[in-house]
């Protein structure tokens, strides 16, 4: 009887002990929420990862930078982001609420490399090579020369006599044009819309003017 009673008090204290230690853990959980941001500019640090140390438990903050969590009193919390130096917080023990709230301020990691060169040729004499034979792309005035001596050349080409060999051969031509259609009737080319466009140009560019000449006194 002695042991059974014995039993029960002992069943009793290990019953009332973790009744204690579970309300003391209910007790020590709390709501933590905050903000991650520059501590420069102030704006959000988006996609930090947040963990309690020596755990897996955690979140990430949104693109706002905010973020929320269940966690203990004392616990310490790690703030990692891309291009921002890690952070910690301990969550203090003297917090009488459920929740806490926290402004968590992250640093830019600011990174110093060394210079680097890039070619686009494998070697030194390569490049050399290459900048000796390079052709340059003409200015506006290297252009505008060369459109100036197209017209002058054209010009020079209207206007230059015949030689005589392009009498000759004209004459040649009118020979042949005779002979083909010798013993009959050579084609009327008021129909002919070759013939018209031809003679259009011509008169476009002046040539069936009267050409004045100077006569001395």
């Amino acid at each position: 009887m002695k042991n059974f009673l014995t039993a029960v008090r002992i069943l009793l204290l290990l019953l009332i002990s973790s009744f204690l230690q579970a309300q003391d853990f209910r007790n020590d959980l709390i709501q933590f929420s905050g903000v991650t941001i520059t501590g420069d500019s102030l704006n959000p640090v988006a996609y930090t990862k947040i963990i309690i140390k020596n755990t897996n438990k955690g979140t990430t903050s949104d693109i706002f930078g905010f973020f929320s969590f269940v966690a203990h009193k004392k616990d310490t919390v790690l703030f990692n982001a891309m291009g921002f130096k890690p952070a910690s917080f301990v969550i203090p023990d003297t917090i009488t609420k459920f929740r806490y709230s926290l402004i968590q301020l992250m640093t830019i990691d600011t990174l110093t490399l060394s210079d680097a060169y890039i070619f686009p040729w494998p070697t030194y004499e390569d490049f050399k090579r290459a900048f000796v034979n390079l052709k340059i792309p003409d200015d506006d005035l290297e252009r505008a020369r060369k459109n100036l001596e197209a017209i002058d050349f054209q010009m020079r080409v209207d206007n230059y006599p015949m030689d005589s060999r392009m009498n000759y051969n004209n004459y040649i031509e009118n020979q042949t044009s005779r002979l083909y259609y010798f013993g009959q009737q050579q084609p009327f080319n008021i129909f002919n819309p070759f013939a018209w466009a031809k003679f259009i140009q011509a008169w476009k560019e002046g040539a069936f003017k009267k050409k004045k000449y100077k006569t001395g006194n």
